[in-house]
């Protein structure tokens, strides 16, 4: 049971390695084969959970000895995680059934998601690397899983897309290689554990090889995390790419690398080092500007991918807030964030994604009326839009409410101005969308969405989980309480 984790990695990378040749069987689906083996990794997912409810959370040490080398960590974060991956890694896969073969060429499929799976193999992998080695392993396979699902999507404009996020990406590999190299200059270590005994020794006699590395490795994950203004490859990449692309890169990518830097911060420098330079708050005044910018950025768009894309900066800026508040009340407000926006981006990319393949319409002033063509698909978006402002009852409301909350635990109510303003912006341009949608036309009459059933069903269940965390988040709050101990103790 304790090896369950593992075996996820294991059945995801044989999975991925093994649906291109098995596509060339006949009556082989590798658009079910690969949801066939998520919905066992998400089943696994599950009883792993249940099994350290029952007896903690553990390490495992192959290879090595606690506190040294490889380690597994199997924490109420990677529980948190694991769940949000692989239950919206499912839903994701589900809708592709439906839509996926209207935007790539069949011969696309298996390798499409041959990737896939490989960037669920990557992210289930990165949020329990309980060293730096492996941690900067799997965020390598993630990035580059990453910007297979942009650059496949044939077109001059996913090409572009695909070739930025591959430059920008790889410069910020190469600094968070060479802070983890400095790391181990000045430490010794790479074990998370270890380096949290080793870091302060080292931070007396090398302090500004610390600093350097800290930086290095914040604005390494910065650049990868879309952290405004390093955000530059994520418009183009969320906007050209086929739908469940988008959906898996704005809804998990993105968020595992906040994971992964917060693992890194805390649990390794610690928090004392951490608010002793200047970078907390450096990383509110960005993620201040980068919450204002990119909801400004999103009004102003003509495209609803576009849009979204840019309502994604904004929404990160939100998460990366909640973890530089450092305290406990923020970081459950992050993690929070990161479940519902996890949740409800991907909904609104899905839904996007449904009307573009219904309509053909991309263009937000076409919508008028678009909630009598397709009254489902439009309701679901409406929900993750009230979800995203803040409104009770939704999603976005609880963890908005936890960030404002970690704001004043922190003594900087200045931020809970900032979460009240914005959410007033995150209106300003997702309700008219809404009220234009129904009641754009006097005269419209009501018909059935006719999407394909996978499709309707994926974004059913993500309205439902939108929901009920809005109106009972009790049993997510339970669960977020024990990753935010786990991860600033």
């Amino acid at each position: 049971m304790s090896h369950l984790p593992v075996v996820i990695l294991v059945v995801y990378l044989a999975a991925a390695l093994g649906l291109i040749p098995l596509s060339k069987l006949k009556r082989f689906s590798p658009g079910w084969g690969a949801l066939a083996v998520t919905s066992l990794a998400l089943l696994l997912a599950i009883v792993s959970a249940l099994f350290v409810g029952a007896n903690g959370p553990y390490s495992l040490f192959p290879g090595g000895h606690a506190g040294q080398g490889i380690e597994i960590a199997v924490d109420w974060v990677a529980v948190l995680m694991h769940l949000t991956i692989n239950l919206v890694g499912l839903l994701i896969l589900v809708f592709s059934q439906g839509d996926l073969e209207s935007e790539l060429k069949r011969s696309y499929l298996p390798i499409y998601y041959a990737v896939y799976l490989l960037a669920l193999f990557a992210l289930n992998g990165l949020i329990m690397a309980g060293d730096l080695f492996n941690l900067y392993i799997f965020t390598e396979i993630c990035s580059i899983a990453a910007i297979a699902l942009v650059a496949i999507k044939p077109g001059k404009q996913c090409l572009q897309a695909g070739l930025k996020y591959m430059f920008l990406s790889a410069l910020a590999s190469g600094m968070i290689l060479l802070g983890i190299g400095l790391v181990y200059m000045v430490a010794g270590e790479l074990n998370i554990r270890a380096l949290a005994e080793a870091i302060p020794q080292a931070f007396q006699t090398c302090p500004w090889n610390v600093y350097v590395a800290v930086s290095l490795i914040i604005v390494g994950f910065g650049i990868k995390s879309a952290l405004f203004p390093l955000h530059l490859w994520l418009p183009d990449a969320h906007a050209s790419a086929a739908t469940p692309s988008s959906a898996i890169h704005s809804g998990l990518i993105i968020k595992m690398y906040i994971i992964a830097v917060a693992r890194i911060i805390f649990q390794a420098f610690g928090p004392n080092l951490f608010g002793s330079i200047p970078a907390p708050k450096v990383i509110l005044l960005l993620s201040t500007i980068g919450i204002f910018a990119g909801s400004v950025l999103a009004l102003v768009q003509t495209d609803l991918k576009r849009m979204l894309a840019y309502s994604t900066v904004a929404q990160i800026s939100y998460i990366i807030m909640g973890f530089a508040l450092a305290v406990p009340a923020g970081i459950r407000g992050g993690l929070l964030h990161i479940v519902n926006h996890g949740l409800t981006k991907s909904m609104l990319f899905l839904t996007a994604g449904a009307i573009i393949y219904k309509t053909g319409i991309r263009r937000i002033e076409e919508l008028r009326g678009i909630g009598f063509r397709m009254p489902l698909t439009t309701s679901i978006f409406s929900i993750g839009a009230l979800s995203l402002i803040g409104f009770p009852g939704f999603s976005g409301f609880v963890s908005k409410y936890y960030l404002a909350f970690g704001a004043l635990e922190a003594g900087k109510p200045i931020y809970v101005a900032v979460i009240l303003a914005s959410s007033l912006l995150n209106a300003v341009y997702y309700l008219p969308i809404v009220i234009r949608a129904f009641l754009g036309h006097k005269t419209g009459k009501f018909t059935w969405d006719q999407l394909p059933w996978p499709m309707t069903a994926a974004m059913t269940v993500l309205a439902a989980f939108n929901l009920y965390i809005g109106i009972l988040p009790g049993g997510l709050l339970g669960l977020v309480k024990l990753a935010a101990a786990a991860l600033l103790p």
